[in-house]
């Protein structure tokens, strides 16, 4: 099965342009935010409740746990947060009211939670909207590990963010290209 394209950079950009220019922007800029830059699963994301998220004070924690029935593995895990995605869910959450906020962290419409499939669908209309063929809901993942591992963290601190078991699973996650073999060579003295 062909893996899900990882975006560039500035496809990612587009991604977020067009989020921004559509209904239901900050939900969805916030899905498409928690996929590339915390790694979560669409699932997972699904799955999410503000009261995972939250310090007793109303604030964002910098590091949460997903429930073991809500990961692929049905294991507990912990996911760092890093500044930006922690400024974009504390700038979502201004826009909900305190009801909201005992809830998902992606609603529906209608307010309830979305099925992992029905969020799969929605990151795919978003993707074809932005003019990106090959992305999927997993684009999202693909990109985090692929950019942890481009910036020289380590294989074995990207696999427990992943949530992975074996690092083989991880490496097949991170996107080579001729840039990043050129970048690669020319550190050589």
């Amino acid at each position: 099965m062909k893996q899900a394209k990882v975006l560039s950079k500035s496809e990612l950009q587009r991604v977020l342009a067009v989020v921004a220019a559509g209904k239901h922007a900050e939900r969805n800029r916030i899905a498409i935010m928690l996929s590339h830059y915390a790694g979560l699963r669409v699932g997972e994301i699904a799955s999410l409740r503000w009261k995972q998220l939250l310090e007793a004070d109303g604030s964002i924690k910098m590091v949460f746990y997903l429930d073991p029935t809500d990961t692929k593995c049905n294991e507990a895990r912990a996911v760092h947060l890093n500044p930006l995605l922690v400024r974009e869910l504390s700038k979502f959450k201004l826009t909900l009211s305190a009801w909201q906020l005992q809830g998902p962290v992606i609603t529906s419409q209608k307010g309830s939670a979305f099925s992992g499939n029905s969020l799969c669908q929605l990151f795919g209309r978003i993707y074809t909207a932005a003019g990106i063929s090959g992305a999927s809901s997993h684009s999202g993942r693909r990109w985090f590990i692929t950019q942890l591992a481009h910036s020289g963290v380590s294989p074995k601190v990207i696999m427990e963010l992943a949530g992975h078991k074996n690092l083989g699973t991880t490496q097949r996650y991170i996107e080579v290209n001729e840039q990043m073999k050129q970048r690669a060579v020319s550190l050589l003295n």
